[in-house]
This record gives structure tokens, sequence and C-alpha cells, in this order.
């Protein structure tokens, strides 16, 4: 818990010159410390104009003053602001000041972090803050202020309380054994099992979408030697990042671009062509080629239009089985211009396209794009990060245990302890089970003034 005597200091705008600095104080010595600074502490929530001095009376600088009183402010805490000339001198001196009077320097996150210990705000919303202030476009920021407005803890704590209805009546059943009615086989408990998994559904996928438009979309580019990943690499990315030449094998380690679409991060890799008679350089580089589709979001498979080695069908059925199980794919059939194919909009995971002209990759763009930001959930998504869909995870593989023993050998007592760990599982979302050692990590990401 916060110490009773701890008063923290830090500058809330971004160091350097500015129009105007602003330099936040929270903790219980506020009060006193307006007595010593202006004379009385101000009326809550009103501006007020002060000349801030040394203790000897040279001034500091002059601005605007305000103060939020506890518990009605963002730490739950006596906290107040001073808005000043934003130089960096000034606003260094103006910190030193507050720290005569009582005050230390905040720690990263520490304004947030006491907010959440104080019941201002749960441990989803906080990590919305720092991704609200990171966002790197008008999706992912309107996903981020959703977040810290609640919307994400409360489809949470809508999905608990599922949870524990159907826990409730599962533990119902057990309990009164004798009556005739056979609850752990009616279908009142069907359905709510399956409004359970439904509910899983929407907010994972919102939950995913909200992280694909905060991290960006992991795309690794796949396909045999020779079929054009190199030059796709440098055409999406408008560098010559990648050596191309018409030896097969040429790329050996991964490459790596990021390019920015309508505003969404498409963090890009060019692996080496996969095949089986390869050299040892070259089979270290396929061997990294598929340890990156492990982590990656989608894969862009290659082909060659011009290719007549083997059926084209055979080809992308080769190349699909060295994808891992459930990662989402697109095949590409590049080099048209040489094909004669006409390049077009996607259509059943297929897209034609020229490397080397261009044809095509404006629907490409269009199509990575809506990958993450234009499904049916780009206006409902949620900021999330990688340990709440692991949390949730977590709570549907719970879940799902407990309807197998249920659906299996109607192990009630097995389900209902099953629906238990998924409850705990959604309560790490909003720090509700946690541990100090998990809001450590988290907090240490913060800005210092937030």
């Amino acid at each position: 818990m916060i110490p009773e005597d701890d008063t923290i200091v830090a500058l809330a705008t971004p160091p350097g010159r500015g129009g105007v600095g602003i330099v936040r104080v929270s903790g219980p010595a506020v009060p006193r410390m307006l007595q010593a600074l202006v004379g009385v502490v101000p009326a809550p929530r009103r501006a007020r104009f002060v000349h801030l001095a040394e203790t000897d009376g040279a001034p500091i600088d002059h601005g605007l003053l305000l103060y939020f009183d506890a518990p009605r402010s963002f730490t739950g805490e006596h906290v107040f602001e001073f808005q000043g000339h934003g130089g960096p001198v000034v606003m260094q001196l103006a910190i030193a000041r507050f720290m005569e009077l009582g005050a230390r320097l905040a720690e990263p996150g520490e304004f947030s972090r006491r907010a959440f210990l104080n019941d201002r705000i749960d441990l989803a919303q906080a990590e919305a803050i720092a991704d609200l202030i990171a966002s790197g476009s008008a999706q992912a920021a309107r996903a981020a202020l959703r977040s810290l407005e609640g919307e994400f803890s409360a489809a949470v704590h809508q999905l608990t309380e599922l949870l524990t209805q159907l826990r409730m009546y599962v533990e119902a059943a057990i309990d009164f054994p004798e009556e005739e009615i056979d609850f752990l086989s009616d279908q009142a408990l069907a359905d709510r099992v399956q409004g359970v998994a439904a509910a899983f559904d929407e907010l994972t996928a919102r939950a995913e979408q909200g992280r694909l438009l905060a991290d960006g979309l992991t795309v690794v580019i796949a396909g045999r030697p020779n079929a054009g990943k190199s030059s796709l690499l440098n055409a999406l990315a408008g560098t010559d990042t990648a050596i191309v030449t018409d030896i097969p094998g040429t790329t050996r380690d991964l490459l790596r671009e990021t390019v920015v679409i309508d505003g969404l991060a498409v963090h890009l890799t060019d692996t080496a062509g996969l095949r089986a008679d390869a050299d040892r350089v070259e089979a270290e580089g396929i061997r990294r080629a598929r340890a990156t589709l492990a982590t990656a979001d989608h894969a862009l498979v290659l082909l060659d239009a011009a290719d007549e080695t083997a059926p084209r069908q055979t080809v992308v059925h080769e190349l699909l089985g060295e994808l891992p199980h459930g990662l989402g794919h697109t095949v590409l059939i590049n080099k048209v211009d040489l094909s004669g194919e006409a390049p077009g909009p996607a259509a059943y995971g297929i897209l034609h396209i020229s490397a080397t002209t261009g044809a095509g990759l404006d629907a490409l763009r269009k199509h990575l794009r809506a990958l993450a930001g234009s499904t049916d959930f780009g206006e409902g998504a949620l900021s999330a990060r990688r340990r709440h869909l692991e949390a949730l995870a977590n709570a549907r593989e719970r879940f799902e245990a407990g309807r197998r023993h249920l659906e299996t050998s109607r192990a009630g007592e097995l389900m209902a302890e099953e629906l238990r760990h998924a409850q705990m599982a959604l309560g790490r979302i909003t720090g509700e089970v946690t541990s100090d050692d998990l809001l450590g990590r988290i907090f240490s990401s913060f800005c210092i003034g937030k």
C-alpha cells in the first residue's frame, strides 16, 4: 500500500521546449505544500493564477494552479498541477521547489499505479492510458479510449457474471441430487453453456482486433525460392532493403521492414525460400523462416505465376503445409506481368499481383488493412494486450474443459471447479487477481508523469 507520508512529483508534459509545461504533484502533503506556496488551499477544480517563487522569494515562473481534492482526483489522493512556461530549466526549477516542500520524484507509471491501488481505475483501464498515448492511428486511439472508459472491463465483468451464473446453476444441481429432474442434462443448462461460449467468441474477437490496432500486424512473406518475396518486400516498403536476383536462394536470413498503411503498422518479414534441397546455410534460413511463421499474425504465401515446374495447386498445398496450424494466410499469385493473368481484388483468399510493376499492390494494401482494422469489429475494437488475450485464452480453455466434463460424464463437480479457474483467469485482466511482480512490469513501461 502507499505510505501515508509519501507525495510524488513529475513533469506531466513531454520534456523539452514548449509553450506550456505541466508539473503534477500527488499525495497527502499537497494541502501543506499549497499553504506554503500560495498561502491557502485553493478551491478544487478552479484555476488560480499564481507566482511561483523560491524559498528566498526569487521568482521561478507564473502560471495556473489547479487543485483536486481526495478522493475526487485521478490518483484518488490530493493532487495539484502547476501549468507554467514549457522551458526545461523552468520546469526543473518548479520540480526542485516542490521537492523542497516534501515531494519525491515519481517512478514510471506511479500516478496510474496509485489510481489503480486506490480503486479509481482497474488494471485494464490503466494499461489503456499507455495505449492511448502510444496509439498510432485514429482507430487505435478510439479502441484505447473505449477501454479507458471501462468498456473492456465491463465486457470482462459481464463474461465473469455469465460464468458465475452457470457455476451457480451447476452447483445447485450438485446440491440437490434427489430432485427428479436432471438439471445437468436439461436444455436450459445447454443454452447457458452456449451463451458463455458466444460471449467468449465476441470478447476475444474485439480484444484481438484492438491488439492488432495497437501493436500492428506481423506478416511473414513465405514461398518457394525465386517466387519474388524480396521484390514484394521492396515494393511494399518503397526501399531496396532486400537483394533481388534471378538466382534461387538469394535470401538466407530474415529481412524486416515496417510499413504504415492508413495509420496501421504492418511488420513485414522476408524469409528464405522453402525447399528441401538446400545447403547448410540456406537450411538455417529455412529453419528461421519456420520459426518466424510460428509467431506471425498472418502469412503471405507467394507463388510464381510463370513457374510451370509443378501444378499450381500442388505448390499451394505444399506451401500451406508449411504453415502453423490456424495461421491466417493469403495466397499471392506473383509475376502476372509474365503470365498474362489480370490482377484484381482479393477473392477466396487469393490475390494476383506483380511485385515488379506494382499491379495489384493497392488491392494487397487494402487487404492487409482490412485484416486489422476494417472487419466487423473495426469500430468496436477494444484496446488489449497480449497478456489480456492469454488470460482470455486460459479462461476459455478452462471453460471448454468444464464443458467436456459435463458432456462426457455429467461430472458437475469437475465442471464447477473449471469454471472457478476460468473466473480467476478473467480476474487477471482487470487486476482483481494479480501479483506485485505483474504490477511492477506493467507500470514500469509507462511515462514518468503518468
